[in-house]
């Protein structure tokens, strides 16, 4: 059956609307956008599109806030963070991994995101040999998008190498292990998967880097794609930068770009150190830039050109990345932030039309969606329903109207002021809550008390 959301306020693809509501039909897409209220609708203060989250590690939400002790070497950075990471991954089995994923949806989900790429490498067993079911892993991440109804982009990731040098995988990456013929069973099995799932979802591909897959295995992964989208980490770290100028002669988005068709079918996650060539070049190409602006400041990666980026014409993401914090309203604020505190200026991620908090929001869902391969990101009729509300009675927000509302939630606020949420229809969040919360948290709580005294 449909479903009707009337709003006091609407931010449709066009503008601003007030007393409106909007018409959700039975397969998940918006069908009419009217004004006035309208019998048996839901009623919402504000109605907003609700951007994906373009780049997720779910499992790695059970680790948040324990790396925060500065390890041997003064000078503690990515890699070290990195080298618990990996022990951490080996304790984990497949029902671990599908518990704190499902809380780690739950989580976005109530801060506002409608939809996940969930770039997935966690395919073996702690020895780096194969489950019985090639895909054990895969399954158990896409059963827990099942169980919290979020818009689900599975992007399996092939990673064949421990680096740039071709050496081999070493213990805390065997669980990362695919061969070619490993991962193209794990991409079909994936598809098939998709039969039984709704109809919102996707299945793309994810070279991890490239220091993890050769050049030949990013092609080979390429060839693989079909129609789906492409993600792959690039130039997070200037260590990585220069190695791949070392190993290759070139930047890594140079190298990228001159060896791989480059179009926006593709995810350049992180990209936080490019030059002017390169943000000018991956701009043209149509190539999506996702920026993890919470996980870039905890591993002190560097500052994203994010308006360099929009002013060449290109297109951002926001992703939650290591999900050590999980907010929408955060992410967006620390992007424009970091700008800010770089350029030494205030307002830098808005246009003459648009407040910085309405640019950003918009900016996230069109992004989000081009990421995700979801045909969402806007609030117009044809277009997936993946929507959130914001309370407009609470006192953050009592008075407010149109971009200030925005901006007060971003800038103010945080996604406590979220009252609902629906992905592709889907009403999920409701008051504020996800609908399966306790049963949800119940399992994560146990999961977690088991885990933490393992460590």
């Amino acid at each position: 059956m449909s479903q009707v959301i009337h709003a006091r306020q609407l931010l449709a693809a066009d503008g601003w609307r007030q007393d409106a509501h909007i018409v959700i039909s039975q397969d998940g897409l918006i069908s009419d956008i009217g004004e006035g209220p309208v019998a048996g609708a839901v009623s919402v203060g504000a109605l907003l599109p609700a951007p994906g989250n373009a780049h997720s590690h779910s499992f790695q939400r059970a680790m948040a806030g324990l790396s925060e002790f500065r390890g041997p070497d003064p000078e503690d950075n990515f890699w070290t963070w990195r080298r618990l990471m990996f022990r951490f991954a080996e304790i984990l089995t497949p029902d671990d991994v599908e518990s704190i994923t499902a809380h780690t949806q739950m989580e976005m989900l109530e801060s506002g995101y409608a939809s996940v790429a969930e770039f997935h490498y966690l395919h073996q067993q702690p020895d780096g040999s194969p489950y019985d079911q090639i895909d054990e892993m895969s399954a158990r991440v896409s059963a827990a998008a099942m169980q919290t109804g979020i818009g689900y982009t599975h992007l399996p990731v092939l990673y064949m190498r421990g680096g740039l040098d071709d050496r081999p995988l070493g213990n805390g990456q065997k669980r990362f292990a695919c061969s070619e013929e490993q991962y193209a069973d794990i991409l079909d099995r994936s598809r098939h998967r998709l039969l039984s799932a709704p109809p919102d979802w996707r299945v793309g591909v994810a070279p991890h880097s490239l220091r993890a897959v050769s050049p030949q295995a990013l092609e080979f992964s390429v060839r693989l794609s079909a129609s789906g989208p492409i993600h792959i980490h690039i130039a997070e770290q200037t260590g990585e930068v220069e190695s791949v100028v070392r190993a290759y002669g070139s930047r890594p988005v140079n190298w990228l770009l001159d060896h791989a068709d480059v179009d926006d079918r593709w995810c350049l996650v992180h990209a936080t150190h490019m030059d002017d060539s390169e943000v000018t070049a991956a701009a043209a190409r149509g190539a999506v830039v996702c920026a993890c602006p919470i996980t870039e400041s905890s591993l002190g990666d560097g500052i994203l050109r994010a308006a360099e980026y929009l002013q060449a014409g290109g297109a951002l993401a926001i992703g939650s990345d290591s999900v050590i914090r999980i907010s929408l309203s955060e992410e967006l604020r620390t992007l424009e932030h970091s700008q800010r505190l770089r350029d030494r200026r205030r307002v830098v991620l808005a246009d003459q039309d648009r407040s910085c908090g309405r640019f950003l929001l918009e900016m996230a869902a069109a992004g989000g969606a081009k990421a995700t391969g979801r045909d969402a990101g806007r609030i117009e009729t044809g277009r997936v329903a993946d929507l959130f509300a914001l309370d407009m009675n609470d006192p953050a927000l009592e008075g407010l109207s149109q971009d200030r509302l925005l901006d007060a939630w971003i800038f103010a606020g945080d996604d406590r002021l979220i009252s609902d949420v629906w992905s592709a229809g889907r009403h999920v969040v409701k008051q504020g809550r996800h609908v399966y919360r306790d049963t949800i948290t119940q399992r994560f709580n146990a999961t977690m008390r088991r885990l933490r005294a393992a460590i």
